[in-house]
């Protein structure tokens, strides 16, 4: 199983936000920079980012993008939700057992642990903790 470039990319976005929260907006240009992405396809991530209400942009010379709340509020679930939809381990949604044809297999119960199982662990991370972790390795380096 990959996690795509919309979800990679989109969670740096979100995490040089949620660095800056409560501070001035920030230019995707600024953060295309610093990972060395391309800003035109941040531009792209950040119209799925704004439809969730996880950011919100500012126009003009101090204008750019930020959090709409407050990063520990902000689950990884939700930012992959925002750009890749609901999680799902196969692309055929899986039928009932009572519906037309439909029967259960037994490999059915492993996806959809599979699925709980991401979801939750998604969940559990917020934006926050991503922060407080960076800022300890930063400092156990320093040390």
């Amino acid at each position: 199983m990959l996690v795509s470039t919309r979800s990679r990319y989109g969670l740096k976005i979100m995490y040089e936000l949620a660095v800056r929260y409560g501070g001035d907006p920030v230019f995707l240009k600024d953060i295309a920079r610093a990972h060395r992405i391309s800003a035109k396809y941040l531009s792209k991530l950040v119209i799925p980012l704004r439809g969730a209400r996880l950011i919100t942009s500012f126009r003009g010379a101090h204008g750019g993008y930020a959090l709409t709340r407050d990063p520990g509020t902000i689950s990884l679930l939700e930012i992959v939700q925002a750009l890749e939809g609901e999680i799902a381990t196969t692309r055929q949604p899986r039928k009932r057992a009572d519906a037309e044809g439909g029967s259960i297999h037994p490999a059915d119960g492993v996806w959809t642990g599979l699925e709980r199982t991401i979801n939750e662990a998604l969940g559990k991370v917020s934006l926050e903790s991503l922060v407080n972790q960076a800022r300890e390795i930063v400092l156990n380096y320093q040390i």
